[in-house]
């Protein structure tokens, strides 16, 4: 039994189908690439410091960027702005219905009237400010503050906060300052009845600066007395 193999794949190659390559070009591609090589290994070994370095910061922008604060939302504990919200916009109309009803009953241009125009634009103004500001709302349509120190709402409640608590101890401060000033006089208790004007005045002004003041005082030991020199009945 004999085999026969088809006479186009028993044929050699012919020359001129044979790949050609060439020795001096291969020789040469293959020095020039290790080359390539070793240079590049010498500049990355050489800027090795700079390269991390770069790596690194570049690294640390892209942790920093995709950690920036998230705009405002309205989904904080199921509230939704007041500007957007209908709960808050009936309130308003109910309060305006509520108001041309009563301006109804007088004269146009009686004292009444007048009085009720100015309170129905002070509430369009109320409602106005509170959608103005970014102000959340519940399901009953009342702005509700956030208190949970979210740096969006600063300006609702730890602002106002520091205000208060600054204008307390300025208060304070001034009363405190007033009752030194007259321990030493005659009649203590009488200036405590009938202020000094022109002493409460001065120490007034100087109030302001009271946190400064206490600071020094707290350093100098001169902002509590001994519990020896308080009277106890």
């Amino acid at each position: 039994m004999s085999l026969t193999i088809p006479t186009t794949l028993s044929k050699p190659l012919s020359s001129s189908s044979k790949p050609k390559f060439n020795s001096q070009f291969t020789l040469k591609s293959r020095s020039q690439i290790l080359c390539c090589a070793k240079t590049t290994q010498d500049e990355s070994s050489s800027s090795g410091p700079s390269l991390q370095a770069f790596s690194a910061a570049l690294a640390l922008s892209s942790i920093l960027l995709s950690s920036a604060p998230l705009p405002a939302q309205a989904d904080i504990a199921g509230l939704t702005p007041c500007k957007e919200s209908k709960q808050f916009a009936k309130r308003e109309k109910q309060q305006l219905k509520k108001l041309q009803s009563s301006l109804n009953l007088y004269a146009p241009d009686s004292a009444p009237a007048l009085a009720i125009k100015a309170t129905m634009e002070k509430t369009k103004k109320r409602f106005d400010n509170y959608g103005k500001y970014g102000l959340l709302c519940g399901s009953d349509g009342l702005p509700h503050l956030i208190v949970s120190g979210d740096q969006r709402h600063w300006g609702e409640f730890i602002t106002p906060g520091i205000l208060f608590l600054y204008i307390a101890g300025w208060i304070g401060w001034v009363g405190r300052s007033y009752l030194i000033a007259i321990r030493d006089d005659k009649k203590p208790t009488q200036k405590e009845i009938i202020i000094d004007v022109p002493l409460a005045s001065k120490l007034l002004f100087k109030g302001f600066s009271w946190p400064i003041a206490a600071y020094r005082e707290y350093l100098n030991g001169d902002l509590v007395v001994d519990d020896a020199d308080v009277t106890v009945l």
